[in-house]
């Protein structure tokens, strides 16, 4: 399965029609071809940062803080999407495509759930139903049951297994959209992981630090054992040349890892914050069993 690549398709996008291309409704028009699916992936894409940048001015404008480094982080992150969609990745064709899977599936997620979009949107949204409605998705039930831990891993690195040890994988890339629905997937699965673990966005239901740090160490257990395995042995019913096959295996397993770690970093930070705020919330409420006024201003008082 190669990455989509930006210099086979632009020629396909800007070439005059030909005598075989479909004809327009409108008179002495052409409809030339049908654009790609990368570069409708790509405007898609840019499409959500600008919008999520636009959100984010919108809200500074109006005196809200909103960290700039989340923006940048959402726009590294679309980036990263683009040019698995448009660019050329470097080696062979195993390789390349294992450079786009953990540009789609790991470092884009990661890059997105920092940038906190589901904390943006709401109070991005005029108040109404509109801004209530994507609070009530993330907290809905079928949402909290998908947020598990063990269901975003199986759905995440228990697909990759079934990609890459059954004929799926050469399946899907004799046929153009199986490509595009396996790397759609590989994405969504992977947004839903990194969401799940970092746990920076409202969702319906807290789980604790042991329960997404215990899930984060199997599920890349079972991802670098995947990487092993594609070392010696191809998927199924793929020619892959020896060499860049061994090439994309330990892209895979390094690049997973590094991810990984990224993941681990994020967690230990939000341990460390959280620790830090619950003896600041027992404080204040000792202070205030204490001395009922603590906290409360007082007239004629200059805070």
């Amino acid at each position: 399965m190669v990455p989509w690549r930006f210099p086979e398709v632009l020629p396909g996008v800007l070439a005059s029609p030909g005598p075989g291309a479909a004809h327009s409704p409108i008179p002495g028009v052409h409809a030339g071809p049908p654009i790609p699916l990368p570069v409708l992936a790509a405007f898609l894409v840019g499409g959500v940062v600008l919008c999520y940048l636009l959100a984010a001015a919108r809200l500074r404008r109006r005196g809200d803080a909103w960290p700039p480094l989340r923006d940048l982080s959402f726009a590294a992150g679309g980036a990263a999407l683009v040019y698995a969609a448009l660019g050329r990745a470097p080696g062979g064709p195993f390789t390349a495509h294992m450079a786009v899977h953990l540009l789609v599936g790991m470092v884009a997620p990661l890059l997105l759930v920092l940038g906190r979009p589901m904390s943006l949107l709401p109070r991005a949204l005029p108040p109404g139903r509109l801004r209530r409605l994507p609070l009530a998705l993330a907290r809905s039930r079928p949402t909290g049951f998908l947020l598990l831990p063990p269901v975003a891993a199986l759905l995440d690195v228990g697909a990759l297994w079934l990609l890459y040890r059954t004929p799926l994988w050469s399946a899907a890339h004799a046929h153009p959209l199986a490509h595009a629905a396996v790397h759609l997937h590989v994405f969504a699965a992977g947004l839903l992981f990194a969401f799940t673990i970092c746990q920076l966005d409202p969702v319906h239901r807290r789980h604790g630090l042991a329960l997404r740090g215990g899930t984060l160490l199997l599920a890349g257990a079972a991802h670098s054992v995947l990487a092993k395995s594609l070392y010696a042995h191809p998927p199924p019913g793929a020619a892959v040349d020896a060499e860049d096959l061994r090439t994309g295996a330990l892209l895979m397993y390094h690049g997973g890892d590094a991810v990984g770690v990224a993941l681990a970093v994020v967690l230990a930070v939000r341990w460390y914050t959280a620790g830090g705020r619950v003896p600041a919330r027992a404080r204040r409420r000792a202070e205030r069993r204490t001395n009922p006024r603590a906290g409360r201003a007082v007239p004629g008082e200059v805070p």
